[in-house]
């Protein structure tokens, strides 16, 4: 085997290989990083690598930029199968891709483009371009250029500024990932990976060599040899390629399955490999599993943009009723777009500015609410899709478990042990010595002793598993394995295993007094409290795979020359294959209510013809070439009759802190939960039910498999007669059901409290999520801690990471990062909610500041002969748009309408969010209707008040303005903060202090009057003390719901 890592290497990636790729001038030879030039036990969990592969000037033939701006003109290259020379690249002609990470979006020449193209396809930033660009004509020109191009300039740049560093971000996290090197060589032929990046499973795979590079007199560049493969796939499960010797006679030929490969994005968790590279960059299993990055927009921007839409058909028809009311005289089209243009202040600029600096403000906060440390906000954008969330779509593995497994209940029938009377277990094993022969079929039946009973189990438990020891010694700080100098002592001892509840079980009967000690391929060892080493020799293994649920093994001891058969598995597949027994069924039902794995532990004793005749048949049936699968498990049911029932166990995945609590909340909060996860059936229903993701009165639906349309059909219209219940749904049925019956299955999943889809792909989550878009448009959120997870991520309107034991890929590709689970309730009950509302609020506000001047203006000219002429200019628009209420318009981001408190104690306050009721047609004409009175009344009381000089209409309307923006930002103002007070004084004090300078516009002498003065107060009165008391009246006798919780 033999492997090499850097990023995004495919193992059986086989390409190019390394003559030396350390200081210490180690080799790397090459095979399919299918394992082939051998594996080394050893360096267990403390010194894990990565396979991210990226040898690229060594690995990949150099390309000029000429190729590089080829690729990206051309189509999408077709994928082939390859054939693979050990040490001859020059044999190869196809190119193959640069072997990289690369999560950027935009290039040096794409950027400027890319981020003008994402700014200018919303309507509102189009609109002020086309505007901004009007200037320059002679005839449209309505004021000073600066008063259009300065605000849509520094939108620009912000947009711009804030990109550029998230593109910086991203390509310093690239280069650190592709500039990771690994090398390492090998000698035994096997090693463990770990998977959890690539399929959600933490399992340890146990990857098998290559058997004919093993033992080489030289090294792999010593021989003729070439791997073929097939073309690049996303099923990361399957693999199908041939590996041929030429130098041998006659040639060798070895087929190569999954066994044999280490894909990119796994971990050698034991073990070193050399490997030779067969898929890079774009063709790696995981790259073809992960969608690229979208830029997400949240529906807040897109509800925004329909209101300004319908601003600007209102614009358009007031314009268009202005020009007809001059009778359509003279150059009546261009008066047309005069008039839109001056009325271009109805659709304010400043909404995007408040707007983004919102959203600026909101993840700050986040990240500094010491109630969920450790918070990462990487998409700044969509802050307020936090509180619009309907579907929450979990990872299991490190995101509702911790994915550690400890060893609950031990069950022999008449007898249960706990954690707490395990004492009693290690004291029967201390005192009773290993089990006598078993006494053949044919002698009487002796009951036994629960000493003998527990030895039986607990050796039964010590014997059937794949685990494998492993042991460390520290050399100048860093950890070595090499077979000479092995420190054997039980606290140098770690136990590597392709699942986690395999490692719990041995870690037990460590615990109890039997030891697993050492493993190899052929033999294990057992040692007593006495320190007696029980010596056995591994017969036969058979594995665990979804369909059987168990996994066997037969032993033969070395002391006595007993042939045992052990078997331990699910209890739906042991059932029916262990001697009659009264307790099995409901001792399982009793372990799987209280949230804890149960694996059913059997055995067989054999003679030695009973396991020659069996041996015989299976090796028969390993060679048969048609039904190949069907004849060996043939073969092994032959085995599985009247198996000696020995124990049950019970294993609790530990949950992650408040994963109970949180779940409970978010469902109260009305955000239906699907969890999708990698792993098991079993597992997956028992996580599920332990985190009371599905509640102790709700039936489980499991969805039987599926295969064709008929079937799909069937196992629909079953589902169709359950209620309320929770579905469990494998992938492949999941496929199925969609291929077929996408509609009828989403409408019917989306009925349900709950719904668990095991066995699902990477690709599989993001199609999900992408249907839960399409068929409910709702807004959905993806939560997860793997790279198994990046794809759902990215697809999901919300994605959140956690960083956690499978990395931080998760946690880089997601829009928000926390550190645990049950911080999601607070991230969504609290900050969704008060981003939400207070954009709501401000983008409304903000709207109603540029109508309410639109009004004025559209007033002014129907007074004045429908003239086209602006009734403020210069830097009284941009001033008022900026200095004179900019800071009390954005303190608006500082409100909240309940307390965080308040908010998590009752959940059901975040249902009124998804309705969309704070921003909505509905309301948004309110502001309408507020925005034309105010307007109206203080246009018209300017004229009516003002005596002889038409500059006395200008500073009475525009200072009574300003006053009115300042009474109805307290207006809208629901919890006061300090900060608030003092931007409404601020703001207040830099307009009276500037009316000093403002000679060009105001008559000085006239506004220090006493008739200014009572004029204005008049106007200001009048255009908002109606809206105070209609706020009052409407909160006492028709109070809003958080109002009433809190008071």
């Amino acid at each position: 085997m033999f492997c090499q890592s850097d990023n995004s290497w495919h193992a059986l990636s086989i390409m190019y290989f390394m003559k030396k790729v350390s200081g210490r001038g180690e080799r790397c030879a090459s095979v399919p990083c299918s394992l082939s030039a051998a594996v080394k036990g050893g360096a267990a969990r403390g010194h894990q690598k990565r396979l991210n592969f990226s040898y690229k000037k060594k690995l990949l033939p150099s390309s000029s930029c000429c190729d590089c701006l080829a690729r990206c003109c051309r189509r999408k290259k077709e994928l082939k199968a390859r054939t693979v020379w050990l040490g001859a690249p020059e044999k190869c002609e196809e190119k193959y891709p640069k072997n990289g990470i690369k999560n950027q979006k935009y290039n040096i020449i794409t950027f400027v483009p890319g981020v003008l193209y994402q700014q200018f396809k919303f309507f509102l930033n189009l609109y002020f371009l086309v505007v901004a660009c009007s200037q320059f004509v002679p005839s449209l020109k309505i004021g000073y250029l600066y008063t259009y191009w300065a605000p849509l300039a520094f939108v620009l740049a912000v947009t711009m500024v804030r990109e550029a560093v998230d593109e910086v971000r991203r390509y310093r996290r690239d280069k650190e990932m592709n500039s990771q090197l690994y090398s390492k060589l090998t000698v035994r032929g096997a090693c463990f990976i770990r998977t959890d990046q690539l399929d959600g499973e933490t399992d340890w795979k146990l990857k098998v060599a290559v058997g004919c590079t093993q033992r080489l007199p030289a090294d792999l560049f010593s021989i003729k040899a070439f791997v073929y493969a097939q073309k690049p796939q996303l099923d990361i499960h399957s693999f199908e390629g041939n590996f041929t010797r030429e130098d041998a006679d006659p040639q060798i030929h070895e087929s190569l399955s999954i066994e044999n490969t280490l894909w990119a994005s796994t971990v050698v968790a034991s073990g070193t490999v050399i490997g030779v590279v067969i898929y890079t960059g774009k063709e790696t299993r995981s790259v073809l599993n992960t969608s690229s990055a979208k830029n997400k927009v949240g529906l807040l921007d897109l509800e925004l943009n329909r209101l300004t839409k319908a601003l600007f058909l209102a614009q358009v028809v007031l314009s268009i009723v202005m020009v007809a009311l001059q009778g359509f005289s003279g150059p009546w089209f261009r008066n047309l777009f005069r008039f839109v243009v001056l009325f271009s202040y109805i659709i304010p600029i400043s909404l995007r500015v408040n707007l983004d600096m919102g959203k600026a403000a909101y993840g700050w906060m986040i990240t500094k609410d010491e109630n969920i440390p450790g918070t990462v906000v990487r998409t700044s954008t969509i802050p307020e899709e936090l509180g619009r969330l309907v579907y929450l779509l979990t990872d299991k593995t490190g995101t509702l478990t911790q994915n550690e497994m400890i060893f609950k209940r031990l069950h022999l029938g008449t007898v249960s042990y706990g954690t707490d009377t395990m004492d009693e277990i290690q004291s029967h094993i201390i005192q009773c010595p290993p089990s006598p022969p078993a006494p053949q079929s044919s002698a009487p039946k002796v009951r036994k002793s629960v000493s003998s009973r527990i030895h039986e189990a607990v050796k039964a438990i010590a014997l059937c598993h794949n685990v494998t020891p492993v042991y460390e010694s520290h050399v100048n700080g860093e950890p070595e394995a090499t077979e000479a100098d092995q420190d054997f002592s039980d606290d140098n001892r770690t136990y590597q295993a392709s699942s986690p509840d395999e490692v719990a079980l041995v870690l037990w009967t460590e615990s109890v007094g039997l030891t697993l000690v050492n493993r190899d391929l052929g033999s294990l060892q057992l040692k007593t409290p006495s320190g007696q080493i029980l010596s056995f020799h591994i017969l036969q293994i058979f594995p665990f795979t979804s369909e059987s649920k168990r996994m066997g093994i037969i032993v033969r001891e070395e002391s006595t020359g007993d042939i045992t058969f052990y078997m331990k598995g699910a209890d739906v597949a042991m059932a029916s294959i262990v001697q009659y027994n009264d307790w099995l069924e409901e001792e399982c039902g009793n372990m799987a209510r209280e949230g804890l794995r149960t694996l059913v532990v059997a055995k067989k004793s054999l003679s030695e013809e009973q396991y020659q005749d069996f041996e015989n048949r299976y090796n028969q049936a390993k060679l048969s070439i048609h039904d190949r699968s069907l004849k060996v498990a043939a073969a092994v049911e032959s085995l599985e009759r009247e198996l000696e029932l020995l124990c049950l166990t019970g294993v609790e995945d530990q949950l992650q802190a408040d994963v109970r609590p949180t779940l409970e909340l978010l469902r109260n909060a009305g955000i239906k939960i699907w969890m999708l996860t990698g792993d098991k059936l079993e597992t997956a229903t028992c996580i599920a039910k332990s985190s009371h993701l599905v509640s102790r009165n709700q039936d489980i639906h499991v969805f039987k498999p599926v295969s064709n349309r008929g079937e799909a059909h069937l196992e629909l219209n079953a589902f169709r007669r359950k209620h309320d219940c929770a579905l469990v749904i494998s992938g492949d049925s999941l496929e199925v059901c969609l291929r077929y019956y996408e509609h009828e299955f989403v409408e019917l999943a989306c009925q349900c409290p709950a719904v668990v889809c095991c066995r699902c792909s990477p690709t599989q989550k993001a199609q999900i999520v992408k249907l839960l878009q399409q068929h409910t448009d709702n807004r959905t959120c993806a939560i997860g801690d793997g790279g198994n997870d990046v794809s759902m991520i990215q697809a999901a309107d919300c994605g959140i990471g956690i960083e956690g034991k499978e990395g931080k890929q998760a946690s880089l590709a997601a829009d928000f990062s926390i550190t645990q689970f049950k911080h999601i309730g607070r991230l969504l009950m609290v900050h969704g909610r008060n981003s939400y509302k207070r954009s709501a609020a401000l983008g409304q506000f903000v709207m109603h500041r540029g109508m309410i001047i639109s009004t004025m203006q559209a007033v002014f000219s129907s007074i004045f002969y429908f003239a086209s002429v602006p009734l403020y200019q210069g830097f009284l628009m941009v001033g008022y748009a900026t200095i004179y209420t900019m800071f009390p318009v954005f303190s608006l981001v500082l409100d909240q309408d309940v307390k965080p408190e308040m908010a998590l104690l009752y959940p059901e306050l975040y249902k009124d969010l998804t309705k969309g009721r704070s921003l909505s047609f509905k309301t948004f004409l309110i502001w309408v209707l507020i925005s034309v009175y105010q307007g109206g009344i203080l246009m018209y009381g300017g004229l009516v008040l003002f005596e002889s000089e038409f500059v006395h209409v200008v500073a009475i309307s525009f200072t009574a303005l300003i006053l009115t923006e300042l009474l109805m930002v307290a207006l809208t103002i629901r919890t006061w903060h300090w900060l608030m007070v003092l931007a409404e004084f601020f703001s207040l004090g830099i307009y009276l202090a500037s009316l000093a300078f403002l000679n060009e516009y105001f008559d000085l002498s006239y506004i220090t009057t006493w008739p200014f003065l009572w004029k204005v107060s008049a106007i200001t009165l009048v255009s908002c003390l109606p809206l105070y008391i209609i706020k009052y009246l409407k909160r006492k006798f028709s109070p809003p719901s958080y109002s009433k919780l809190s008071s």
